[in-house]
């Protein structure tokens, strides 16, 4: 396998500040080349930061499968499907896969098709892939669990805060010469409702609490014992959750169940003032329900997550008055990365050697 080669830029002018360190990585990083009896696996695409940790993980396909990654970001269909023309197993990372491009991967028309399984570099499957067309073509699909629960917390939170605090705004106006300042908006002692109680819901939860808020959970089916242990009131009624909440935040999986869980009459339970805040799927939203919400102007929202991404230049939330907008990256940090990349790679060995880790499908 080819060693990436790192290079380091200094910025002498800001010393005390840390640097992030530059790679530069050959276009394509194979492993096993000369392998040609093993599977090929391919990774048309991925994020430079995901580089360093896929490479560190596929020793794990060692006499299992070769593997050929490409080390930029695209999502072109016709350059991934040139790029995968010969793949037994696909990597999807950083890029959707719709149907016209699962049907050439995995055959149509009488054709034959080359993609036996598809590991794909998260959680919301459902929205990049659409799992009930690869049960027709006999195609296995894995994702991820629990790598960035940690993670999505962390980013949760960070809105919540940029809401309450608007501490990039203030930034923007200090360095302009602006010392106006704005009036925060207090934590303490404030009501945290959760839409969703997994992983990424409880570690949520704990830090609310170390802000001394009072933490309440929708009760889809959550444990009391749960609710005990982490200190959480379950409420029934996802309505009555928002009416209560001082602040609203998402935390479903994207499921059959869950799609549009979240009606525009749940919405307007919301009272004004309410903070809101989704980094788990657009989907569980009732399509058009939240851009009328904030159309009213009573509720701030903090949003990750779109129905279509990138979100087009004409979408109705960029518009929408102090809201705050992310590229859907509270996944992504240092340590998500580690846990990704590793079950990513697991999924692909297991797939080759009869296992069933992860499947999704």
């Amino acid at each position: 396998m080819s060693e990436p080669h790192t290079q380091s830029t200094q910025h002498p002018q800001q010393p005390q500040r840390t640097q992030r360190i530059q790679h530069t990585y050959p276009r394509v990083i194979e492993t096993q080349p000369e392998r040609t009896d093993l599977p090929l696996v391919v990774m048309p695409s991925v994020i430079e930061s995901m580089i360093g940790p896929f490479t560190a993980n596929l020793e794990l396909l060692h006499d299992i499968a070769r593997v050929r990654m490409y080390t930029d970001c695209v999502s072109d269909s016709d350059m991934i499907l040139a790029r995968s023309a010969d793949a037994d197993a696909v990597m999807v990372i950083g890029f959707h896969v719709p149907d016209a491009m699962l049907d050439r991967f995995c055959g149509f028309d009488g054709r034959a098709g080359h993609v036996r399984c598809f590991a794909f570099g998260g959680t919301g499957v459902a929205s990049y892939i659409n799992l009930q067309r690869t049960r027709e073509h006999d195609v296995r699909v894995c994702n991820i669990v629990h790598y960035g629960d940690h993670a999505v917390a962390e980013h949760t939170f960070a809105l919540i805060m940029e809401l309450a605090r608007e501490v990039g705004r203030l930034n923007t106006e200090v360095k302009n010469g602006d010392w106006t300042g704005a009036d925060g908006y207090a934590l303490h002692n404030k009501t945290l409702g959760l839409v969703g109680f997994g992983g990424i819901g409880r570690a949520v939860a704990r830090i609310a609490q170390g802000f001394g808020m009072q933490v309440a959970v929708w009760n889809a089916h959550v444990d009391p014992s749960v609710a005990r242990t982490f200190g959480v009131t379950l409420i029934d009624d996802m309505g009555d959750l928002m009416a209560a909440s001082d602040i609203v935040s998402l935390h479903l999986p994207l499921l059959d169940s869950t799609r549009g869980i979240v009606t525009a009459a749940v919405l307007d339970r919301m009272r004004p003032g309410t903070l809101f805040i989704n980094t788990a799927r657009a989907e569980i939203i009732e399509p058009g329900a939240l851009s009328a919400r904030l159309s009213r102007g009573d509720i701030r929202a903090a949003l990750d997550v779109f129905d279509h991404e990138p979100l087009p230049m004409d979408d109705p939330l960029r518009s929408v008055p102090g809201i705050i907008l992310t590229p859907h990256v509270a996944w992504r940090n240092d340590e998500a990365y580690i846990g990704l990349t590793k079950q990513v790679v697991q999924s692909i060995a297991s797939f080759f050697t009869g296992g069933t880790f992860n499947i999704a499908n």
